[in-house]
């Protein structure tokens, strides 16, 4: 009998070759896709997963929410007091290791080069367990001078030699410390929030950090990770954790108004598995992703696999009449309609089957360009540990069964006597349940508005995330991209003392027109809050607070709205607090500073007008606690520049005078020779400071990395929304196909009676041009609300208009009916002699 079933089914597809390629190419191309998008869902839904102990690691979070002030965040950074106390007061936790990220200067023979440079508490090993290729886990790392590395990075650094006791000197806020390689460690893989190259002890007197630094809860310059008992969650702590808030946060007095922390802070431990698509995204170590995202991802791969098993669907039922004559002869033979969707559902899984071969060589082909295109190490096994030939096998069954079950009842459903007596269709005369309760011609049009339904609402999301994309990288950001350099590094300790001068020497270039330095920069990490307080607010206001030097605005292409820019002769102007000099703090304080902030900054202090702000005082923390608050003059107002995401509103600031720390220098360059202006300060700088590595990138590439993954989120979305398209186009061929085959008399009949062939093609395109237009009723409701939803994450944003919706509509009914029409030209010219003798 078996055997009877697969000669019956491989003898159905040869004798059917046009269909069953259209079968299996569609359930292929529908079944890789799926594997693809899974793959990637898997690999983003198992961060860290491959750490051991994962189970009780978590890292301590950072919520700030200030409604008064419209100010959020949520930072996977926390403050180092942070972790002390949480270890302190809460019998959950079993340890707590803290962990700074930086880029020091590493000296090797000589030659200088920066890295991610991990520096961590001894016990983080513990917490999180990275694991050793080298070395001992219980010693490696218990010297102050123990030195972990990367596989990758200790074969970059030794070669072939074994690295195991060579030592590297790093240079971190001027001091020198050379370290002795103690251990290897295995290289990180992607899939992990956890990025670095080298890991050493974590070493206060290297940090210079004021003493404050250790006791403010507000300082978020690290990150906490803490290990919980066996069986303890984070659940067992967070009811407990506004009492410890009470307990630990002390409010300061800001003018008159107590003002705590944890009024606006919260923390939460998150398990470092969840790190990477959980809620909080700033000072990440790597490129984060959300939740919302990857259920997308998930969402697409199953409409896509459905749409695949519409296809077969509807071909298979269309079909249907011609296997009557087939099914009505078992009948009579004595073949019970249970045998007949066994044989039916037998031949959905071949093709399943022969359409999953073909779409795992798909797979392999297309999934290492794939894993390059997102960053991500995808790999298609199928064995052993994350294996997928159990999964593949169940997908092939599923599929098999859900493609096959409805023709089967259909097929098995045909009552033998109409059918041998009038040789009329199978599915006009169809005894089964559910063909009698939905109609195969009225399931396979809804069926066809589904399929193109999910193509035209994937149209419309590649469209709009596409355009959100470009508006973001090249909107008006309030300063001009072209021809700015940006130049990290400014602030080492060992250029301070020759700073200045290179700052002028930079600024005397052909070709320069501007250079400055600031600690904020284009896209940099750096946020700083202070609280201020303004006559006549009886609450504190929180600004955000920058150094800049005086030629950072000229750089940066910025003219005062009202006021004036810094001036370098006024020493009222220079807030540079004098290091160890309890006078001149004093008089400092009492004077007061000026002050500039930009346009959201004076509408966040109150004033309407720019102009209104201009030689006002307010009072601010700015010299040092103890004394007090300071008058701090506004002596002009600049206008609003986007220098981080378009995800985030511009931040209200005051820009300060003070050259004791600068991180960054920005320097205006003529953009018609920007390479080899730059090379000219490299130059200068190398001149000035050989033994730091220069590092600049121009403006323009840094914002373009911000919004790589929303880029690649619309090529991801542009590729399979083509998928989707092909597919329901591939389906709908097919099926214009047969209907034109069974309508071959009446087409003739038409001819004869008077119809052109224009007539005939017009009556067939629009008979299934008609679903392509029901889809768009469906669909564009749908992406409204998806793409409202993400476009809501941005603070400056494309209109969400209707072309995106009639474009997308326009574009699919054209490739719908581009698919059909060619067919339909073949079939309205066919002679009418011809077509009167069918059958």
């Amino acid at each position: 009998m078996l055997k009877n079933y697969m000669t019956v089914a491989f003898r159905s597809l040869a004798n059917n070759r046009a269909f069953a390629l259209i079968n299996i190419l569609g359930l292929a191309i529908g079944m890789a896709a799926c594997l693809l998008l899974l793959l990637f869902v898997r690999y983003e839904t198992t961060y860290d997963q491959w750490l051991p102990g994962h189970e009780t690691a978590y890292q301590v979070q950072t919520f700030h929410n200030d409604p008064e002030n419209g100010r959020t965040s949520a930072q996977q950074m926390s403050a180092y007091v942070v972790g002390r106390t949480l270890a302190k007061d809460f019998p959950e936790i079993a340890q707590v290791a803290y962990v700074s990220m930086g880029k020091p200067v590493i000296l090797q023979d000589g030659a200088a080069t920066t890295a991610e440079v991990m520096m961590a508490e001894r016990n983080f090993l513990d917490i999180v367990q990275l694991p050793l290729v080298r070395g001992d886990r219980r010693t490696a790392f218990r010297d102050m001078n123990s030195l972990l590395l990367t596989q990758s990075e200790a074969a970059k650094r030794f070669g072939s030699a074994d690295p195991m006791g060579k030592t590297l000197s790093m240079v971190r806020n001027g001091k020198t410390v050379d370290y002795r390689v103690t251990g290897i460690l295995k290289d990180i893989p992607r899939n992990s929030h956890i990025k670095m190259a080298y890991l050493v002890p974590f070493n206060p007197d290297l940090m210079g950090w004021q003493p404050e630094f250790y006791k403010a809860y507000g300082w978020n310059s690290g990150y906490n990770y803490v290990q919980l008992k066996p069986g303890k969650s984070f659940a067992d702590i967070e009811p407990r954790l506004a009492a410890w808030e009470k307990r630990n946060i002390a409010p300061n007095n800001v003018g008159g108004t107590m003002v705590s922390e944890g009024d606006t802070t919260d923390w939460k431990l998150a398990p470092v598995t969840a790190v990477h698509l959980g809620p909080a995204t700033d000072s990440a170590m790597t490129p984060t992703n959300d939740a919302k995202s990857i259920t997308t991802f998930a969402l697409i791969a199953l409409l896509i696999l459905t749409m695949a098993c519409i296809n077969f669907t509807n071909l298979s039922t269309a079909r249907a009449g011609h296997r009557a004559r087939e099914v009505a002869l078992r009948k009579v033979m004595g073949a019970s309609r249970r045998q007949l969707i066994i044989q039916f559902l037998g031949e959905s899984l071949l093709v399943a089957g022969l359409a999953m071969v073909v779409a795992l060589a798909i797979v392999e082909l297309v999934l290492p360009r794939l894993s390059d295109f997102l960053g991500a190490d995808l790999n298609l096994r199928y064995f052993g540990d994350g294996g997928v030939l159990l999964p593949v096998l169940g997908l092939t069954l599923l599929v098999g069964l859900a493609a096959g079950a409805y023709p089967a009842l259909v097929l098995s459903g045909f009552d033998p006597a109409p059918v041998l007596k009038s040789n009329r269709s199978g599915t006009e005369t169809a005894s089964g349940g559910v063909a009698r309760l939905f109609g195969a011609g009225g399931l396979r049009s809804a069926l066809v508005v589904l399929q193109f339904a999910v193509s035209i609402a994937l149209t419309i999301c590649t469209a709009v995330v596409t355009a959100q994309t470009f508006y973001a990288r090249s909107a008006d950001a309030g300063y001009s991209r072209d021809g700015l350099l940006q130049v990290t590094g400014i602030g080492r300790k060992q250029i301070q003392p020759v700073a200045d001068n290179m700052v002028e020497a930079i600024g005397r270039i052909d070709g320069v027109h501007g250079v400055g330095r600031t600690t904020i920069g284009v896209a940099t990490d750096s946020r700083i809050n202070t609280l201020v307080r303004v006559d006549g607010n009886p609450q504190p206001v929180l600004m955000s607070s920058y150094n800049v030097d005086t030629g950072f605005f000229k750089a940066m292409g910025l003219k005062p709205l009202a006021g004036r820019d810094f001036d370098r002769a006024n020493p009222h102007d220079d807030a540079q607090f004098p290091e160890g000099d309890m006078a001149a703090q004093a008089a400092l304080a009492g004077r007061g500073i000026n002050i500039l902030v930009n346009a959201s900054g004076a509408k966040q202090l109150g004033f309407a007008n720019p102009a209104d702000a201009v030689g006002k005082t307010i009072r601010t923390g700015m010299v040092d606690e103890k004394f007090g608050l300071v008058p701090t003059t506004i002596v002009g107002v600049v206008p609003d520049i986007q220098l981080r995401s378009f995800r985030e509103p511009v931040e209200p600031i005051m820009f300060v005078y003070d050259r004791s720390y600068m991180s960054d220098m920005v320097v205006r360059v003529d953009a018609a020779r920007a390479g080899a202006v730059r090379d000219k300060v490299e130059a200068v700088w190398k001149s000035y400071a050989a033994q730091v590595p220069f590092e600049a990138q121009f403006a323009d590439a840094i914002v373009a990395q911000q919004y790589d993954a929303d880029e690649a989120r619309a090529k991801t979305f542009a590729g399979f929304a083509g998928l989707a398209i092909f597919v329901a186009c591939l389906g709908l061929y097919g099926l214009a196909a047969f209907t034109a085959e069974r309508r071959t008399r009446e087409i003739g009949i038409r001819k004869v009676l008077g119809a052109r062939n224009r007539d005939i093609v017009r009556l067939l395109v629009w008979q299934f041009s008609r679903p392509v237009l029901i889809a768009n009723l469906i669909a564009w409701p749908v992406a409204w609300w998806l793409m409202r939803d993400w476009l809501d994450g941005f603070a400056r944003r494309i209109d969400l208009g209707p072309q995106w919706f009639v474009l997308a509509g326009l574009l699919a009914a054209g490739i719908a009916a581009a698919t059909i029409i060619g067919h339909a030209l073949r079939v309205a010219s066919r002679s009418p002699a011809l077509a009167l003798r069918y059958e």
